[in-house]
């Protein structure tokens, strides 16, 4: 199959909860990326999925964020929470 990677934007409508979990971190080694998405969430009705790569957090990119830094930056949200993600799907 042909791998597509494609960024997209989502901004959720505050406040909190989301409906998501993250893994990953600068700290694990491994990239940040959506680990959960809880079904009726503002994440998954905002069409993120499970397993996609988070590039920025209100803006501000993760590259370098640890996995705490990552959560705090999502808490400190008191607003929308804007988010660039990068799905990686698999076309058969």
């Amino acid at each position: 199959g042909s791998r597509t990677m494609s960024t997209y934007t989502v901004e959720l409508l505050g406040p909190a909860p989301w409906g998501f979990r993250l893994q990953g971190g600068k700290d694990f080694n491994m990239p940040l990326a959506i680990s959960r998405l809880t079904d009726i969430g503002k994440a998954a009705k905002a069409g993120v999925g499970v397993g996609d790569l988070v590039l920025s957090i209100d803006r501000v990119n993760t590259e370098e964020m640890n996995h705490l830094e990552a959560q705090n930056k999502i808490k400190a949200c008191t607003g929308n929470l804007h988010l660039t993600l990068q799905s990686v799907s698999l076309y058969y």
